[in-house]
């Protein structure tokens, strides 16, 4: 501390593994290798003294691990000389003595002393051994055929690498370097290429990241630690909901409540709306397309808009809103209802809701809606009736799909956006292609008349209710199943958007989170909301989908942070059951909830910040925090 040679780091700042690792014997790194043998370096501990010495008010932190650590971290930065004096006034060697020997006879190319002392480092894995012997025996191998000693070469494949049993294929493939010249591969990888031996320095990289850490500390391990600290502080942070841009390591991250969507906006006042609808009248008294206002007034309106306070409550349903789903870019919001018709929100960038497109021609009321990967399409569900698909631009239905005297209760989008995937009342589930030619169906108990289809962004599985109590995930390549059991009947289900989490609402008033990579394990459960007679849907959403909100039948839309299971907010607003929630995919502050109440309510952030521009809206603004 203090001194001169330290105050700045060299120009170029360098890895710990490049860290002038050609100078190690001018260092303290080595000893003096004509006064000691393999045998006095082997066996001794890093340091005689202090080795159970732990630092920190819990106990857990060794000083002799923490301060190689440290020592490491300074090396990486490129503070040599920092490095070297903590090792000199610590008394605690970065690395031990015969490490030290057996790094710089990699860098010396002295292949045949290197894998005599990676023998004497005192390894308990064998086969870490055999590896490490082979990635050095194989850089010789190189080497030898890189100065055009063939021979020598072929001697090092037929005596030391084949003999090691640990990579046959790999041995094959370098004989062909010897046999076959139009073959040769390069260095660490199989291709039609030029050999070339890999630098010794990347070479020592790869044998520090295959030998233990308490042999060689890992590359930036206290950076790595670093980084690790912060992301349990963002996991275990309820209420983080916005990207951090810079994290600070002098304090502990914590968000508050006003980070996660949590109220609606309160309608206007009739009076200023009145004057409102008057401006706008004679300002503009032709509008925009649907009835927006035009984004044109003049510079009086802001004040009027500073005044109001906007509502974002949507009302054109005439019956119970029973689906609601945003596309994934998030600038529409498609919503379904008893009133057997389908509407689809403009969400635009200037905080207005439009209604861009009314869909009618269900005869029944329309209980699932699914969008297509890029957006441009549409498929709506009938209850056990005929699903339809709308160009989302025009508005026209393009085609229906229908089986003779059969229902259909789900649908979906195959990943590549050419077929569809649909549940049937029979239980069965049928592919078609766009133009409605069926190409496969999954009879059995594949589905049950529960409307929810899941279909991973792969392609690989479909997954559906094929018991009350059991979710089928199946794929329809390689055959596969995989079935998940339930204690409680099933009411619904979603698929988180990378595909590894499965969130299935219950009859018993739970929502249990199901991890499906490899075999399935229930995670989380989460309850508090109602659910008594109604199917009520839950979703995935926030920043990193690290919240669930469900909705209920006591009116409220309830939300959990996803890794603590904790509750962390209750929206009271609507006046009937909540039957569905949809959270935006591109705002994580932006929620929206359908009810029994025939309403569509869009949740954001308590503090609203509203722009003093020269544009008004036709006052339904997002509530995210000011965008």
């Amino acid at each position: 501390m203090g001194r001169a040679e330290d105050d700045e780091p060299p120009p170029k700042r360098v890895k710990v593994s490049s860290r002038k690792l050609g100078d190690l014997s001018k260092s303290t790194l080595l000893t003096d290798r004509a006064s000691c043998s393999l045998n006095d370096l082997m066996a001794h501990p890093l340091v005689c003294q202090g080795d159970d010495e732990v630092v920190g008010a819990k106990g857990v932190v060794k000083k002799v691990e923490f301060v190689r650590i440290i020592a490491e971290a300074l090396y990486s930065l490129g503070y040599n000389k920092a490095g070297a004096r903590l090792e000199e006034e610590s008394g605690i060697p970065l690395q031990s003595a015969v490490v030290k020997l057996f790094m710089q006879q990699i860098l010396d190319g002295k292949w045949d002393e290197s894998v005599a002392t990676l023998h004497n480092i005192g390894l308990m894995d064998e086969k870490i051994v055999k590896l490490a012997s082979f990635e050095i025996l194989e850089q010789k191998f190189f080497e030898l055929l890189d100065g055009k000693k063939v021979m020598d070469a072929l001697k090092t494949l037929r005596t030391e690498l084949g003999p090691l049993c640990i990579n046959n294929d790999r041995v094959r493939e370098l004989s062909l370097c010897i046999l076959s010249p139009s073959q040769q591969v390069l260095a660490g990888m199989s291709g039609q290429d030029v050999v070339r031996p890999k630098s010794r320095t990347k070479l020592l990289e790869e044998l520090q990241k295959l030998l233990p850490p308490t042999v060689i500390i890992h590359e930036q391990r206290l950076i790595h630690l670093v980084e690790q600290a912060l992301d349990l502080q963002l996991d275990a942070c309820r209420f983080h909901n916005s990207s951090v841009g810079e994290m600070s390591l002098l304090t502990d991250h914590q968000c508050g409540r006003d980070q996660i969507p949590s109220r609606t906006l309160q309608k206007q006042s009739s009076l200023l709306a009145l004057f409102l609808g008057l401006l706008w009248s004679t300002t503009n008294p032709l509008g925009d397309h649907h009835g927006c206002p035009s984004k044109s007034l003049g510079p009086s309106t802001s004040l009027v808009a500073s005044l109001i306070q906007p509502t974002i409550i949507l009302q054109d349903h005439s019956d119970e809103v029973w689906f609601l789903q945003f596309s994934h870019d998030g600038r529409y919001l498609a919503s379904s209802a008893a009133d057997c018709l389908v509407i689809i929100w403009e969400v635009k960038l200037d905080g207005l809701f439009c209604v861009k497109h009314r869909f009618s021609g269900h005869q029944k009321p329309v209980s699932y809606i699914s969008w297509s990967p890029d957006d441009h399409q549409l498929l709506t569900c009938g209850v056990e009736e005929v699903v339809r698909r709308w160009d989302v631009e025009s508005g026209e239905c393009i085609h229906i799909y229908e089986k003779n005297g059969l229902g259909l209760i789900s649908c979906g989008w195959a990943p590549d956006g050419n077929r569809i995937l649909c549940g049937v009342t029979d239980k069965s589930i049928s592919m078609w292609d766009l133009e409605g030619k069926e190409l496969e169906c999954w009879k059995g108990h594949r589905t049950i008349r529960i409307s929810d289809l899941g279909i991973t962004s792969d392609g690989k599985h479909v997954v559906s209710v094929c018991k009350d109590n059991m979710i089928l995930l199946f794929g329809w390549e390689s055959k596969a199943e995989k079935v998940i059991q339930e204690d409680q009947t099933i009411t619904s289900f979603v698929l988180s958007t990378d595909n590894k989490y499965l969130l299935v609402s219950l009859w018993n008033q739970e929502i249990h989170l199901w991890d499906i990579e490899g075999t399935a394990k229930l995670i989380s459960k989460y309850n508090g909301h109602k659910r008594s007679r109604f199917v009520i849907r839950s979703c995935f959403g926030g920043l990193n989908q690290a919240f669930i909100a469900s909705g209920s039948e006591d009116s409220q839309v309830y939300m959990w942070h996803i890794s603590s299971g904790e509750l962390v907010e209750t929206l009271a607003g609507h006046s009937g059951t909540v039957n569905c929630v949809s959270w935006n995919p591109a705002d994580p502050h932006m929620l929206a909830s359908a009810s029994d109440d025939h309403t569509i309510r869009i949740w954001g952030l308590n503090q609203v910040k509203m722009k003093h521009t020269d544009t008004v809206s036709n006052g339904v603004h997002y509530c995210n925090g000011g965008t």
